[in-house]
């Protein structure tokens, strides 16, 4: 009893040293916390990513591996989906509760707000609504971007100004832009970045963060900015780094303990000896470092983003992001966390505290799954257009959208999308002929003849995630341009959008009056739960689509894998009846569907 109360007076006191003013500097080589060296040694965690009632557990997490600070993403659309209308309260969006749990935990936080932020995440985490504009221009001066920007800036800045370090919270430094210099080199745009955060309370200091090359720290730091290195292994990256600006620290704002996994990809597991000996090396040189990511989360609903490197190219994110990261997805110690935990403590001069418990995980029997009905009985009003235009002309950023027509004059030979994003089915009088994918540039079927004098074309088109990387991030969803049939162009389309969310999806999938031709079909099916935990559902037996649980939407599957399995959080099963949606683009047969307590 006694131990505990010196426990609990030891964590108070302890809370009430962390909560006072502290000033953070930069020193011509050091960061310095109170007029001293401090080295950083952060885990990155993204609270998006993370069911909320577990983001003690990951920050718990985090500290046990040895580390002293956080570093987040804030993702601007999970904040402003809608235009001009913010959330910080709403399930797991109240950045300010996430980062006065860091300090809690006395743990301190480098903040990394964007408004680009990459991070696999869909569209950078810039609102896909800005994509409305034709011509526009995005991570510079452009006046649209730049007006959606301030306005984001001022409203984070709300939530986070009083949780600097110079205000008694954990917020060490901010981050201006994300790996700038590997997308443009406007540096009117990052000072005006800058001047905003100054102008909205920021008092801390800033930090950009790109590759260790000459090129891209010359276009994508600002002076009197720390530099952080993407990553920073060598003295060789160091050295390129003073020669950018001399009078500020370097850290290695990105040492990668995993990687991202694209569908159709095998799970990338990196090689755990480039990673000990990149950590030695910065633990053993005094060298601040953030483990990006020490845990990852999941890509729930459609967060996930792509990468593409060619106009033809097209690379989607997979739902996990477990990352193969120290602290895997549902908040597990792997032997990679151990490792650098030990390595950790062979540096530091403070005691890592010992490992949180598990959280508890469990197995579900096979669930019968019922054919409810197709996406054809349930078509909102169509929006009529004369050419076809991407979702977000229609005030949509995700989900599906269909397109239909009557086919005059060519009735049948080589249909072209141009261009399909990202993954299209085809029909022809309701039958269907092909599906299309994005990736590889072969965006043309063959449309059989038909005994009908006016063929109904629709092509059902999925978004599977905004670009999030490099040059071509203006990525608008569904048919961007136009369709040709033997090289004319179709005209005067029913457009009917899609949007996929909990609400549309829920009420869709009554049960039908009888089985039509798919596919495009939802099922159902219930369960109960004497005891909840942490599952993972297993869509092996499916085909592409996407997962539903009591009105959350998991995020999305796909037979091509690596992923079979996705990942559903205790708090969002309850003890008696579950019930559990899916979509299917192509399955046509309903299949029992398990769950497991691992990813794989």
């Amino acid at each position: 009893m006694k131990r505990a109360v010196l426990i609990l007076l030891i964590t108070v006191f302890a809370q009430q040293c962390f909560a006072q003013k502290h000033e953070f500097n930069l020193g011509k080589t050091d960061f310095l916390l109170d007029g001293k060296p401090f080295q950083i040694i952060s885990g990155e965690m993204h609270p998006a990513r993370i069911p909320k009632e577990y983001w003690r557990h990951r920050i718990q997490m985090a500290k046990a591996m040895g580390c002293n600070t956080v570093a987040a993403y804030i993702f601007w659309n999970y904040h402003e989906e809608k235009e001009g209308k913010f959330d910080f309260t709403k399930e797991n969006r109240n950045i300010a509760e996430f980062i006065k749990t860091c300090q809690q935990e006395n743990m301190w936080v480098l903040l990394r707000p964007g408004p680009y932020v990459c991070a696999e995440w869909d569209f950078g985490g810039l609102p896909p609504y800005l994509l409305k504009y034709p011509d526009i221009k995005v991570r510079c001066m452009d006046p649209r971007y730049m007006a959606a920007t301030e306005r984001y800036i001022r409203e984070l800045a709300k939530q986070v100004v009083n949780l600097q370090c110079v205000n008694g919270g954990p917020i060490l430094m901010v981050q201006i832009e994300n790996e700038y210099g590997s997308y443009g080199n406007d540096k009117n745009y990052l000072e005006a970045l800058r001047t905003a955060w100054l102008k909205n309370g920021i008092k801390v200091p800033f930090y950009t963060a790109d590759g260790p090359t000459a090129f891209m720290l010359e276009a994508g730091h600002i002076k009197g900015t720390a530099i952080g290195l993407d990553s920073g292994g060598s003295d060789a990256d160091f050295d390129q780094a003073k020669k950018s600006d001399p009078d500020v620290p370097a850290f290695s704002s990105e040492t990668y303990p995993g990687w991202l996994t694209h569908w159709g990809e095998k799970w990338q597991r990196p090689d755990t000896n480039g990673l000990k000996k990149e950590v030695e090396y910065l633990l053993k040189n005094k060298r601040s470092i953030n483990f990006y990511v020490i845990h990852g989360g999941t890509n729930f609903g459609f967060t996930a983003g792509a990468n593409a490197f060619s106009p033809t190219q097209y690379q989607p994110d997979i739902t996990s992001y477990d990352y193969d990261a120290p602290i895997n997805e549902q908040g597990g110690a792997t032997a990679k966390f151990f490792m650098l935990r030990n390595l950790i403590a062979k540096y530091v001069d403070y005691k890592i505290p010992t490992v949180p418990k598990e959280i508890a995980a469990i197995e579900i029997p096979a669930i019968d799954m019922k054919y409810m009905t197709t996406i054809w009985k349930r078509l909102p009003q169509p929006v009529r257009s004369v050419q076809p235009k991407p979702m977000e002309d229609y005030g949509q950023n995700q989900g599906l959208i269909l397109y239909r027509t009557k086919l005059i004059g060519h009735k049948s030979g080589k249909l072209k999308i141009w261009e399909p994003h990202d993954y299209a089915l085809v029909f022809l009088d309701g039958k269907f002929i092909d599906t299309v994918y994005r990736d590889g540039g072969n965006w043309t079927v063959d449309l059989p003849k038909t005994e009908s004098a006016d063929p109904q074309l629709d092509i059902l088109v999925e978004g599977m995630g905004h670009i999030n990387f490099a040059q071509f991030m203006i990525d608008r969803k569904g048919i961007t341009e136009r369709v040709t049939l033997n090289g004319m162009t179709l005209m005067n389309w029913l457009v009917y959008p899609l949007p996929m969310d909990a609400a549309f999806v829920t009420q869709a999938a009554t049960q039908d009056r009888g089985l039509s031709e798919g596919p495009g079909i939802f099922y159902k099916g219930n369960f109960n739960l004497s005891e909840t935990g942490d599952t993972y559902f297993d869509m092996s037996k499916y085909s592409k689509g996407m997962i539903y649980v009591n009105g959350h939407n998991l995020g999305r599957y796909w037979n091509i894998g690596p992923q079979q399995r996705l990942y559903c959080p205790a708090g969002w099963l309850k003890k008696g009846n579950n019930e559990i949606i899916v979509f299917d683009l192509l399955q046509t047969e309903s299949k029992a569907i398990l769950a497991f307590k691992t990813l794989e």
